[in-house]
């Protein structure tokens, strides 16, 4: 893995205005790199902002503050040229396979739209032939091309999804919860395909979900968010062998383990209460009224994103 840095997000914010005065504060300042080659696997409760990064990421959602650089343009500031040639390099797979296909049209006409959208070929049967190459790359075959989503089970959808967004030749995929909608047993399927992609294609990935144990088998770096911020960063051993956020320790003991004697036995960190609300956070460290270790200062003072080891980043007035 080289030590390009491909993508960099700086002080991310993303609000949005829901009427009455209140503001939702989905992603507030959020900061990390990607470097070109690797998968950055982003983590955290459901409502927590990850996936809104990732839309505002690819330009889905404009951006309220902060910067999103890749290879140091400034996504947000692109001309329509520059925009269109983003977007041949930066491609998503979505959570939900089936509503992301539209059930009107063939696999052979919603692989080659992105093809004939951004005129890649000049015949149809070039356009044909390259769709016939994607789907044998994901694992599936031509003559699932005249096929329609509702025809296949939600793994070949989802490989369905990996093709189209594999069509552009991209550079880096957004990854947004793209096993969540599957069987267990599917799960494992994507990932090893997603990571053969990966050493066959040069890609490189932002991996998004809430399952911990699955972001560890994939991911090179792991980022964890709780309600709109970054409270950790930091390769994947050393999140699971030494985690220091109190958010990131109870997200870990959640995880089961499958021999039972040692399950049983293990002391599982239980967050009481839910999640608050991103409109009207917690003052000073958004995780305090749920965090076993809270002290004063936690509420009267927001942390300091620093970095305690090499490479290791956390925000938590237990470091500061």
């Amino acid at each position: 893995m080289t030590e390009k840095v491909l993508l960099s997000v700086q002080d991310l914010k993303r609000h949005f205005e829901i009427g009455q005065g209140e503001t939702l504060k989905a992603v507030d300042g959020v900061s990390f790199d990607i470097v070109k080659g690797e998968t950055f696997g982003l983590v955290g409760e459901s409502g927590c902002g990850k996936s809104t990064a990732g839309r505002t990421i690819l330009g889905l959602y404009n951006k309220t503050d902060g910067n999103v650089l890749f290879e140091e343009k400034n996504v947000h500031k692109m001309s329509d040229r520059e925009r269109r040639e983003y977007l041949k390099k930066v491609q998503m797979i979505f959570q939900d396979p089936y509503a992301s296909l539209n059930p009107r049209s063939t696999v052979l006409e919603i692989i080659a739209e992105p093809i004939e959208v951004h005129k890649l070929y000049k015949s149809k049967e070039e356009v044909k032939s390259r769709v016939y190459e994607l789907l044998e790359d994901v694992g599936l075959n031509r003559d699932h091309a005249n096929r329609y989503p509702h025809e296949f089970s939600g793994g070949q959808r989802q490989r369905i999804g990996i093709a189209r967004a594999l069509a552009l030749d991209p550079e880096f995929i957004i990854a947004d919860e793209p096993i969540s909608a599957l069987d267990v047993s599917v799960q494992a399927q994507v990932v090893k395909l997603l990571q053969r992609l990966q050493k066959e294609k040069g890609l490189t990935y932002l991996f998004i979900a809430h399952d911990l144990s699955m972001v560890k088998y994939i991911s090179d770096r792991i980022g964890v968010m709780y309600l709109g911020h970054m409270v950790e960063l930091t390769t994947s051993n050393q999140l699971y062998d030494n985690p220091l956020h109190p958010y990131t320790q109870a997200l870990l003991s959640a995880i089961p383990i499958p021999d039972p004697d040692i399950e049983e036995s293990r002391e599982r960190i239980l967050l009481e209460g839910e999640l608050p609300s991103p409109i009207k956070p917690p003052s000073g460290c958004v995780f305090r009224t749920r965090c076993p270790q809270a002290m004063s200062i936690c509420a009267e003072k927001k942390p300091v994103w620093k970095e305690q080891e090499a490479g290791h980043f956390v925000a938590c007035h237990l470091f500061n």
